[in-house]
C-alpha cells in the first residue's frame, strides 16, 4: 500500500477479469457494491406481459395399422388408445400419431413412446 498526497490508502485491485490490475482507493474495494463503469450503461429489462395461462389440453391420439393403413383409434384420450392397443398383436404392427396443436397436424409418436404406451395396455383394469 502507499499513500498519495490526498491521504488516500491506494490498493491494487486484481479484479479485473484478464485487463490487469488498477491502482484504486482502498474505499472502493471495501464498498459492497462498485460504482458504475463510466460510459456503460446496462439495457432497461422489459417486463413481460403476464400471459394468461390455458390449461393444457389432454393428448389425442390416432392409432394406425401398419399393414392396411386402418385406422383403429381416431382422435381418441390415452385410455382409449391403450384400450386399442390391447387387441393388437405386436407394437411394430401400428403406428401412433398424437394431435400436434402447434404444427395443427398428426405428429407420429418415436418408438419409445409408442412402446410405453404398448406397455400400459397390461395395466388396464378388467
Amino acid at each position: 500500500m502507499a499513500a498519495s498526497k490526498d491521504d488516500r490508502v491506494w490498493v491494487l485491485d486484481t479484479e479485473t477479469k484478464g485487463t490487469g490490475a488498477n491502482m484504486v482507493p482502498l474505499e472502493r474495494i471495501l464498498k459492497p457494491g462498485r460504482e458504475r463503469v463510466p460510459g456503460f450503461t446496462l439495457p432497461e429489462r422489459r417486463a413481460r406481459a403476464a400471459a394468461p395461462a390455458e390449461p393444457k389440453q389432454p393428448y389425442r391420439f390416432r392409432v394406425v395399422d401398419v399393414l392396411t393403413q386402418q385406422v383403429l383409434a381416431d382422435d381418441v384420450d390415452a385410455r382409449r388408445a391403450v384400450e386399442t392397443l390391447a387387441s393388437v398383436r405386436s407394437v411394430v404392427d401400428i403406428s401412433i400419431y398424437v394431435w400436434d396443436e402447434a404444427l395443427e397436424r398428426w405428429s407420429r409418436l418415436p418408438f419409445g413412446e409408442a412402446k410405453a404406451l404398448w406397455d400400459l395396455r397390461h395395466q388396464l383394469p378388467a
